[in-house]
């Protein structure tokens, strides 16, 4: 009996291993499966995501102002005037006006407000835009990379919610050779939306999947710009319900 006994405990173990290892081998499974899953989902989306943009930046460049406002919940407009006390001028070039809001308030205030623009539409709608309002645009078709500006000649540089070739360090070295010593440039990267009801947690919880805001910030992130000479920091700016971030570039004094 005690025998019987011992051979079915031994049978009971080995059973349990069994269904352990079966389970924690399908468990790995269905874990890495799901992992493949998100990253050909997240890819595709990515994909997706540079042809829409670049649809609404040209093409419909027309509904552009519709589309940020409403992802943005109503406050792209005020996330971009967040920088506009950061440029004193008297000289302001601006990297991818867009529908050239910026620009006017920049006029508005008496500065000698200059813009770059790739998109040919997003530059006659920019013009027009000045133009009703008794402006002269002051606006050149072209790209970050090849600014076609003589060295220290522009007092501060900004960029409201650039692409990727912000990144680019032909793009950064361009921006310190027309900034004067001591000019700066002013970056407005990110936004979080922090509205507590459902829609404003349906905006965040897209901004979050579609990669236009990470979960938080790290200042490790600016040791590519400080590579480039400039003095950098980040700036948080908390809103009635959001949070943007500033990177400010300074150009060091000779």
């Amino acid at each position: 009996m005690r025998g019987d006994k011992e051979s079915r405990t031994v049978c009971y173990h080995i059973f349990l291993r069994y269904v352990y290892a079966t389970t924690t081998s399908r468990c790995i499974w269905f874990i890495r499966l799901v992992f493949m899953l998100k990253c050909v989902t997240m890819h595709i989306l990515s994909g997706f995501l540079r042809i829409f943009f670049r649809l609404l930046y040209h093409s419909f460049a027309w509904t552009y102002d519709f589309v940020a406002a409403a992802v943005s919940l109503g406050q792209w407009r005020s996330w971009l005037m967040v920088t506009a006390p950061y440029l004193p001028g008297p000289r302001v070039l601006e990297l991818g006006h867009g529908p050239g809001h910026l620009q006017v308030r920049l006029f508005a205030e008496g500065r000698q407000a200059f813009g770059l623009d790739e998109s040919r539409q997003m530059g006659r709608l920019a013009r027009k835009r000045l133009l009703r309002r008794g402006f002269t645009p002051r606006l050149t078709r072209g790209f970050a990379q090849a600014l076609p500006f003589p060295p220290d000649f522009f007092n501060q540089v900004v960029a409201t919610f650039p692409s990727e070739y912000i990144t680019d360090l032909q793009t950064l070295d361009e921006i310190y050779r027309v900034l004067v010593p001591g000019g700066e440039a002013v970056l407005l990267l990110l936004a979080w939306i922090t509205e507590k009801r459902w829609y404003g947690r349906l905006a965040s919880w897209l901004f979050r999947v579609t990669g236009q805001a990470p979960p938080q910030w790290d200042d490790r992130y600016l040791a590519p710009l400080q590579r480039t000479g400039f003095q950098s920091r980040a700036e948080q700016i908390l809103l009635r319900s959001s949070t943007v971030l500033v990177i400010h570039l300074v150009k060091p004094e000779k």
